[in-house]
């Protein structure tokens, strides 16, 4: 049983896994592992003091893994699942981890409370800032180019990339209201001067 002290059955035998798996095991002999004899299984199991540790509280649902057979006994509260993004991140636990359907759904969730927080900003008194706030302004004012260029940095292939990923949407965001506000007025507009043909 995981989070207890007990020590985990092994799923297959030595020679099982020596004849399965080509060099298991070279690490059998104390005399081959340099951790010896600091490493060491004590009867009393591992020390600890509990048999299993206190559970944390669980004041709302939180997300497990279907690998899990119960969700761990302490676990983060910072940021509860809220909204679409929440949604979307407690229907990722819905798969596996070793599914790729997991981690884009997790990565779309983000994308999604990123852009919730966003639209919330734009209610309040101090709304985000795009320019200031991605970086865009201490590309200028704090050696952007200079830090990138024969520096021997590994990320510089995909920096092409970046301005895509962080000011595509904002450019995305800026166009679709143009053409919403550009399809209004053009309405009203019209409603406008139909108006006042009905009245000639």
């Amino acid at each position: 049983m995981t989070y207890t002290p007990h020590k985990p059955p092994i799923a297959e035998s030595p020679d099982e896994l020596r004849t399965r798996i080509p060099g298991w095991g070279v690490d059998l002999d104390p005399k081959d592992r340099p951790s010896v004899p600091k490493l060491q299984w004590q009867e009393d199991f591992t020390g600890a003091h509990w048999e299993s540790p206190e559970r944390q509280p669980e004041k709302y649902p939180r997300e497990r893994s279907v690998e899990h057979g119960m969700l761990t006994p302490v676990f983060g509260t910072a940021q509860p699942p809220s909204g679409l993004s929440g949604a979307i991140r407690r229907y990722a636990y819905h798969y596996s981890e070793g599914r790729l359907a997991h981690w884009l759904l997790l990565v779309l969730g983000d994308r999604v409370d990123a852009w919730e927080h966003h639209l919330k900003s734009l209610l309040t008194l101090r709304p985000d800032n795009p320019v200031t706030q991605t970086g865009v302004k201490a590309e200028f004012t704090h050696h952007g180019l200079k830090s990138r260029l024969g520096q021997h940095r590994t990320d510089l292939k995909h920096q092409v990339l970046d301005p895509v990923i962080v000011g595509g949407p904002w450019v995305a965001a800026a166009g679709a209201v143009y053409v919403g506000a550009r399809g209004v007025a053009r309405s009203l507009s019209r409603a406008g001067s139909d108006g006042a043909r009905s009245v000639h």
